[in-house]
């Protein structure tokens, strides 16, 4: 297993990664479970569980065991280390969903080189998928069917929006958002992750969040990417390091939906 300057690494590497997240919180999902809340800005209920905690110990020692000079940004223990690599993971993406039984949570494994998504990848255990970018595109895996994902290309009349939940817009965001509805197709709510992987696999064109963390999106970037799609920040800059984000299918359609939030 190695890396180099590109910030390749082996994609074998993020599906250990991956095997180990499931097996903690694939076994807690529709179980009774406790569930703690941490403070969050905007947010008055942000739970975290053990299905969280124990997944990024997993994927947090395996990754010191194979590669100690990388750092390591993870929701629930914070930031470890320095260097030009840094995985940024997030375990239970969509833990409100987690603790519904709702199977639209996954957990994402992302690595940045110079501060550049690179790699990425989102497993989702109960339905039994992964999706994943590499060197050569971006993927779904179910079972042994491996395909290539593509983003498909709209005008925004014909577009599917997604933001997880109209909570969270305030002032000129809200208004913005408010008139993108008006001019889709159709709007639709509550599908975390998932919904974002689903513009990367061609059913969704514009996915929309007003405040996303780095490891809410990192993974998701080399995803959305290399299937055709576009992400950035709502000022056009690199989604990275979060924020306001949108998603879309296409650059034609992103600029156009940009033009209508601003």
């Amino acid at each position: 297993m190695s890396s180099n300057i590109s910030g390749a690494v082996d994609i074998s590497f993020l599906h250990q990664l991956a095997d180990l997240a499931d097996a903690q919180t694939l076994s807690r999902f529709r179980t009774p479970i406790d569930v703690d809340a941490k403070y969050k800005e905007g947010d008055k209920f942000d739970p975290v569980t053990d299905a969280d905690r124990q997944a990024e110990v997993a994927m947090r020692a395996l990754i010191r065991e194979r590669f100690p000079e990388h750092a390591i940004l993870g929701e629930e223990f914070g930031s470890e280390g320095d260097g030009d690599f840094r995985w940024v993971l997030d375990p239970v993406d969509g833990t409100k969903p987690f603790i519904c039984g709702i199977p639209v949570w996954g957990t994402l494994i992302g690595l940045t080189h110079k501060g550049v998504a690179t790699r990425g990848m989102m497993s989702q255990p109960f339905t039994g998928e992964r999706f994943w970018a590499d060197a050569d595109g971006a993927w779904h895996q179910r079972g042994s069917s491996v395909e290539r994902m593509h983003t498909r290309r709209v005008d925004l009349s014909e577009a599917i929006l997604h933001t997880t939940s109209p909570q969270g817009y305030q002032g000129a965001l809200a208004e913005g958002f408010a008139r993108l509805k008006d001019q889709v197709r159709m709007t639709r709510y509550g599908g975390e992750c998932y919904a974002m992987v689903m513009v990367a696999a061609g059913h969704i064109d514009l996915a929309l969040e007003p405040a996303l963390q780095p490891y809410d999106i990192v993974a998701l970037i080399p995803i959305i990417e290399k299937a055709g799609g576009v992400v950035t920040r709502l000022d056009g800059g690199r989604p990275e390091i979060g924020g306001p984000v949108l998603i879309s299918g296409s650059a034609v359609l992103h600029e156009h939906a940009l033009e209508i939030l601003r």
